[in-house]
């Protein structure tokens, strides 16, 4: 009776487990069609609606999706981190960010941009810029962004996501002010999500 009910409780987890995967891989196909149009709209889009076709990302991959301890960093002093214009913005690290991927345990530097938290829409927004060892191969060789909130840190941790790590504006297009990733985000590490280096056939 015990090993009839346990193989019923089975056979009720895998399509549930099917269901979590499969919503999970259609909200990142949401995220990346709203993502493709946003490169396409505002007065200083980098791409047109022909370029999209261009863009292109690693298959989601669960696995890039972590829970991390939020270590703060309340006595940090804001710093102008430089941009790939030559110019800096001004910004803080809000806390250290710890997370384990396969065997390795790595940490991020989590930072707040002083001048954008004055403004209502970016009150909450935390920047996470960092490089790896897959720049230059198959991402762009500046490094990649995510964006996090400090409304998701939870009990001292907050979940990164990197199926959802975009490119900078400059691997599109010049003329713009990307910061770039401090070298203490500089992981020993190729992570294998998100977005893809663009590159477009002319």
């Amino acid at each position: 009776m015990r090993i009839a009910l346990l193989l019923f409780l089975l056979a009720l987890s895998f399509p549930l487990a099917g269901q979590a995967d499969s919503s999970y891989l259609s909200g990142i196909s949401q995220h990346r069609q709203q993502y493709a149009l946003d490169l396409i709209t505002g007065e200083r889009a980098p791409l047109t609606a022909s370029d999209t076709a261009y863009l292109d990302f690693y298959p989601p991959d669960p696995r890039y999706k972590v829970l991390a301890d939020f270590i703060p960093t309340p006595e940090a002093e804001p710093f102008d981190m430089p941009t790939s214009s030559g110019k800096t913005k001004t910004f803080v690290q809000h806390g250290w960010l710890q997370f384990a991927l396969g065997e390795d345990t790595l940490r991020l530097a989590v930072y707040r941009n002083l001048m954008l938290q004055q403004m209502e829409i970016y009150k909450n927004h935390l920047f996470l810029p960092f490089k790896d060892w897959s720049n230059g191969e198959n991402t762009y060789g500046g490094g990649r962004y995510l964006d996090l909130s400090l409304l998701d840190i939870a009990g001292g941790r907050i979940t990164i996501d990197f199926n959802l790590a975009y490119n900078p504006y400059c691997a599109f297009s010049e003329g713009y002010n990307c910061p770039i990733p401090p070298s203490v985000n500089h992981l020993n590490y190729s992570i294998e999500a998100g977005e893809k280096d663009f590159i477009k056939e002319h």
